[in-house]
């Protein structure tokens, strides 16, 4: 989800020593080498161009990064092209691949990145960080980097910023319930408390529901992973989405809906539509809360919502996804173009711009140290809720790898709808889920010859 925060960051400047590209430095090419010409502007820059998305906020904060990295140093000049989205940065990519016109630098979601990878199209970055002594990836957050790995631990993309689904929770319905946040301990706590909601506000009558899932799969995946869930054996060979914990998990949030009548979602609609409805129910005092993304936090009032982590299901611990968008080399031929692609990649990871983007879209930082910085520190202490997501990331699970290509995740799509819409009992909705998610499994594996 992408709503952004419309904050504004008092951070316009980075340190020279955030960018290794002051006086002669380069990696892979050696200093005084004359670059292409199709790579060199009028001012004697090499050109390194950018594909990117985001909603108003985020490309501002984008252009805004990049003018400061151009003006950081002289040897290069990165130029953004805003996409209307990472489907369609993904699609163009791949024209311009196979056109010898594709940017140097794409902002694109894990998987997408992965498949680039398999096809030997993006340039691994170990060639770059091994030798640039001030690359500190110990600095990372532990999930975000190891989504940037491939199987063999090239990294092969550099971590751009995180995402993951927090609570958000109306203060004074809580209030008026006698519900203390930190005492939702785990979803059945959830549970419990969106029945207390329920009826204090009348609601059956005056249609105020006790919580709202946000529709769709991702919500539901978290509960399972949070109730010790997997997505596909150890060796990858089998599908394990109709398990005990998925289905446990998943039941629960049918019942709750359709039975309990204790939540509702919305779904349908215009695009995002179904995402913004739910969130005016919260702060139109429809609904105790509901699950939402971390750069929800924008357009939230939070003198009348408070955030809190995700809890854990059951006796397990709170395992949610932390998702993280990548900054991945297309492999140009141009190596001149390259350095100043890496520069610019490890410019957008260093703590200061981190902070920056993350102050200014509620994106979570991928740099541990983003809180070191003086006005990162100032930030939350004055909004909190922003430090939630980032705490979470913290014991947050990996995005699931699905080998499939996304053929997993259609199947557990339609399987949401299912229990969510349609009343379907979880364990029916999964077992067809995990049936159509094998084959095609069974089929990647037959051609990888490993069945």
């Amino acid at each position: 989800m992408s709503p952004i925060n419309h904050y504004k960051t008092t951070i316009y400047k980075k340190t020279i020593g955030a960018v290794l590209a002051a006086g002669c430095f380069s990696l892979l090419t050696g200093c005084g080498a004359k670059a292409p010409a199709d790579t060199v502007a009028a001012d004697g820059r090499v050109q390194v161009t950018l594909w990117y998305s985001g909603g108003k906020t985020a490309a501002g904060v984008m252009e805004e990064i990049i003018d400061s990295f151009n003006q950081s140093q002289n040897q290069y000049t990165v130029t953004g092209i805003q996409q209307a989205d990472y489907d369609e940065t993904y699609t163009r990519l791949q024209a311009g691949i196979a056109g010898k016109n594709a940017a140097d630098i794409a902002l694109l979601d894990s998987d997408k990145t992965r498949n680039l990878m398999k096809k030997e199209l993006l340039v691994p970055l170990d060639g770059y960080t091994d030798q640039d002594t001030s690359f500190d990836p110990d600095t990372l957050i532990p999930v975000f980097h190891q989504q940037c790995l491939g199987e063999d631990g090239t990294m092969y993309a550099m971590p751009a910023y995180g995402t993951t689904q927090v609570m958000y929770y109306n203060r004074s319905l809580f209030a008026k319930a006698g519900i203390r946040p930190d005492s939702i301990k785990t979803w059945e706590d959830l549970a419990e408390a969106s029945e207390v909601i329920r009826q204090s506000t009348d609601g059956a009558e005056a249609g105020v529901y006790g919580w709202e899932p946000m529709w769709g799969e991702d919500n539901l995946i978290d509960m399972a992973l949070s109730n010790g869930g997997a997505m596909l054996s150890d060796d990858n060979r089998t599908v394990l989405i109709n398990s005990e914990p998925w289905i446990e998990a998943w039941e629960a949030v049918r019942k709750w809906i359709h039975e309990d009548d204790i939540m509702a979602i919305h779904y349908g609609g215009q695009g995002w539509e179904y995402w913004y409805d739910t969130m005016d129910d919260v702060l139109q005092d429809k609904a105790g809360g509901y699950t939402g993304s971390s750069g929800d936090q924008a357009d939230l009032d939070f003198t009348k919502v408070g955030a809190m982590e995700q809890p854990g299901f059951g006796g397990n611990p709170s395992a949610p996804v932390a998702r993280v968008l990548q900054l991945v080399m297309v492999d140009t031929g141009k190596d001149k173009t390259k350095d100043g692609a890496y520069q610019f990649m490890r410019y957008f990871a260093e703590a200061s711009s981190q902070a920056r983007w993350s102050m200014a879209t509620g994106y979570i930082p991928v740099r541990r140290t983003a809180l070191d910085i003086p006005e990162y520190k100032q930030y939350i202490e004055d909004h909190p809720q922003a430090l939630v997501p980032l705490d979470q990331a913290m014991h947050a699970s990996p995005d699931p790898v699905d080998p499939t290509g996304g053929k997993i995740f259609d199947a557990l799509a339609i399987a949401a709808d299912k229990v969510e819409i349609e009343n379907v009992p979880a364990a029916d909705a999964l077992n067809e889920a995990a049936r159509t998610a094998q084959a095609a499994l069974d089929e990647v594996m037959k051609k990888a010859g490993r069945s």
